[in-house]
């Protein structure tokens, strides 16, 4: 079994400070084998959030799949968004956008969706798919294959189609063809966790999606402060969601566990 934590949406530069030490010192005691950050790390992309951010994730167990989001992208300055959108993120951040974990039970693949054209919506082109599927493909059918981006490739059912990433169906037929099992995002600032099936009608094929809300942003959209943990098995996925309780900290608030039956995972009975 490996253990992922997945958290997203810090948004250094409107953070409550109150949630950084409890975060830190629980994921530290969760003794995850790959912490998942699902973007956003900042709330406006300028130099000292990065730096912040990047204080904050060198704290942090290792090692980290980390991936940019919209916000890591400047928004008023036209020059840097348009010609040097991810400069600073590479410069704090890291250098690799496709970053990737990989050893005999799991490979984890971070995919950067965030894009200049559009302020909050995100993309994935054909040639970041077709890099992911040569890099799935070759790995033995036992190993669980992550996917890691900011923005969905499925929504709760109360959210707008718009907050999809763009050419999610082209990128899910690439997925069912490689086997890939879970899909890990941010953006909505919900937590949610449920499969593709009703979304994607592919033969044979639904891939589990977990949604994280944001970790330790003021921006909670209505929802409480919140980071998942997943336990994974080969053929079984266990879906922790820890909540921020006031005065109490960080707590398990939900369990979920989800069973792979051929290539689609399904809620367990």
């Amino acid at each position: 079994m490996r253990t992922l934590v997945h958290i997203s949406d810090l948004h250094f530069g409107r953070v409550d400070n109150q949630l950084l030490a409890p975060l830190r010192e629980l994921i530290g005691d969760l003794r995850p084998d790959v912490v998942l950050v699902s973007g956003d790390l900042t709330q406006r992309a300028r130099s000292a959030q990065f730096r912040q951010a990047r204080h904050y994730l060198d704290t942090l167990p290792k090692p980290q799949i980390v991936v940019p989001g919209n916000h890591d992208i400047p928004l008023y300055n036209v020059a840097a968004r348009f010609f040097r959108p991810l400069v600073k993120y590479r410069r704090h951040i890291t250098h690799d956008l496709a970053p990737e974990f990989i050893d005999d039970e799991i490979a984890v693949l971070g995919l950067n969706t965030a894009r200049s054209l559009t302020f909050k919506d995100g993309r994935v082109n054909r040639e970041q798919v077709e890099l992911l599927h040569h890099r799935f493909a070759r790995l033995p059918r036992e190993i669980t294959r992550v996917v890691v981006t900011h923005h969905p490739f499925d929504l709760p059912s109360h959210h707008d189609h718009d907050d999809l990433v763009d050419r999610a169906p082209m990128a899910m037929e690439v997925f069912s063809r490689c086997g890939v099992d879970l899909l890990v995002a941010g953006h909505l600032h919900t937590s949610h966790s449920h499969n593709t099936a009703e979304r994607y009608e592919i033969d044979g094929y639904a891939a589990l999606v977990v949604q994280a809300g944001t970790a330790t942003s003021t921006r909670s959209r209505g929802e409480t402060n919140s980071f998942n943990v997943l336990r994974v098995k080969h053929n079984e996925i266990q879906v922790e969601r820890y909540s921020w309780r006031e005065g109490m900290g960080f707590g398990l608030a939900a369990t979920d566990v989800f069973c792979r039956e051929g290539d689609a995972w399904h809620p367990a009975p």
